[in-house]
């Protein structure tokens, strides 16, 4: 799955660790969603849409 998740971060100027922190789970998970090695969670992907506030569907793309 594609997702903005880098981009969105960098637009905010957070580091991975300052996401990670947001979201409460480990700078290594946020690296492999971002990466695309790891699909979130249903859960997570709706704490990330709210973070950024922003629908889940302008986050991630189907491939």
């Amino acid at each position: 799955m594609k997702n903005r998740l880098k981009v969105l971060r960098a637009e905010r100027d957070w580091s991975q660790a300052d996401l990670a922190e947001r979201l409460k789970v480990s700078r290594q998970s946020v690296n492999a969603i971002e990466t695309g090695k790891y699909d979130p969670s249903l859960p997570l992907a709706f704490k990330i849409s709210h973070l950024f506030e922003m629908p889940i569907e302008e986050i991630f793309q189907h491939d």
